[in-house]
């Protein structure tokens, strides 16, 4: 379990290089639920890591990035269920 958080700061790591790699890319639109789910994930994973190591300011990146990506998500979803 000791190595966790690492795969979890990995995991998280490459989920957001992936959301922006795609949006980049126009694969994906920025508003889109699948992007912003894919940073609020990947925003979680390397949140998780930068805590356990005490990164202060990243871990409040990572929180700060990750309640866009949920505020931006929610609002997606709720136009969607008009």
């Amino acid at each position: 379990m000791e190595y966790l958080p690492d795969i979890l700061g990995w995991g998280g790591t490459a989920l957001i290089v992936l959301a922006y790699l795609l949006v980049s890319l126009k694969k994906v639109d920025s508003g889109s639920a699948a992007y912003q789910a894919t940073n609020l994930l990947g925003a979680m994973g390397l949140g998780v890591n930068v805590f356990y190591e005490g990164a202060w300011p990243a871990v409040a990146l990572q929180i700060t990035w990750g309640a866009i990506a949920a505020v931006a998500l929610v609002s997606i979803l709720k136009k969607r269920a008009h």
